[in-house]
C-alpha cells in the first residue's frame, strides 16, 4: 500500500497548527503526532518518562532533546507511521532535532515541511481567546466556545484559559519561538522541503493551500524515489 506522506507542520503558537494537523492527518490517512499532546499524556498517566518530563515541565525548563527523541522513537516506531506516514505537530523545534529526525528516517526523507505563517498580532489575539479543555485538551475560544456553559461538547470536561495564554506569558512563548525557529527554518528552506502558507485566512482556506503544497510536494518527491 502506497504510504500518505511525511510531514512536518510548523508555526508560532496561534498559527492554528493543531486543527491544520488534525485535517491533513485526515487527508492523508496518517497519525497526526503531536509531541505536546505526548507529554502531557505521559506526566497525566505518570509513567517512567512522564515523570521525568514533569520535572523540567514544573521547573520551567525546556525538556532535553535526548528526552524528547526517546518518546518520538518509540512513536514513530509503530506500524502506522512507518507504512503510511505521519504529521509531526510541534517537532522539530531546533537544528539538533531536526538532525536527530533525519538520521532516524534515513534513507527515506521528509516530503514538506510546512510553515503556517502569522503575524504576532494575530497570534497574541487567537491565543488571549484561546479556551481548553483541562482533561482532553479540546480547543475553543472566545467567540466559538462549548454548548453548554464551558462544558467540554467532547468529553464534558471543564473548559478554562490557561494559564500560559495570558498575554504576558504569550509574548514570551512567542520570542523563543522565533528565536528557535528561524535556524530550523533556513534549514529546511535550503534543503528546498519548505513550503510557507499564509496562515492568516480562514481555516478552511488555510486547509485548502495546505494540501494544494502537500500534493504537489509528495508527488514531486515520489517521482523522484528510485
Amino acid at each position: 500500500m502506497q504510504r500518505g506522506a511525511r510531514l512536518v507542520v510548523l508555526g508560532k503558537q496561534g498559527a492554528g497548527k493543531g486543527v491544520q494537523c488534525v485535517r491533513l492527518s485526515r487527508r492523508y490517512v496518517v497519525p497526526h503526532i503531536s509531541t505536546g499532546d505526548m507529554f502531557r499524556a505521559a506526566v497525566k498517566a505518570e509513567t517512567p518518562l512522564g515523570l521525568e518530563v514533569k520535572r523540567y515541565m514544573e521547573a520551567g525548563n525546556l525538556i532535553p532533546d535526548e528526552l524528547v527523541m526517546r518518546m518520538l522513537d518509540e512513536r514513530l516506531d509503530l506500524d502506522d507511521t512507518k507504512n503510511k506516514g505521519f504529521v509531526l505537530d510541534g517537532f522539530p523545534r531546533t537544528i539538533s532535532q531536526a538532525e536527530q529526525l533525519d538520521a532516524y528516517l534515513a534513507p527515506i526523507s521528509l516530503d514538506c515541511v510546512v510553515n503556517i505563517a502569522v503575524s504576532t498580532p494575530v497570534a497574541l489575539r487567537r491565543l488571549s481567546d484561546r479556551r481548553t479543555c483541562e482533561d482532553c485538551g479540546a480547543i475553543y475560544s472566545v467567540s466559538s466556545h462549548p454548548r453548554v456553559d464551558w462544558i467540554c461538547d467532547v468529553c464534558g470536561g471543564e473548559v478554562v484559559q490557561r494559564a500560559d495564554d495570558v498575554e504576558e506569558a504569550i509574548k514570551r512563548r512567542l520570542d523563543l519561538y522565533e528565536a528557535e525557529t528561524a535556524p530550523l527554518i533556513a534549514r529546511y528552506k535550503k534543503a528546498g522541503k519548505l513550503v510557507r502558507i499564509p496562515g492568516g485566512g480562514s481555516v478552511d482556506h488555510v486547509t485548502t493551500l495546505m494540501i494544494h503544497a502537500v500534493d504537489i510536494a509528495v508527488a514531486k518527491h515520489l517521482g523522484d524515489a528510485p
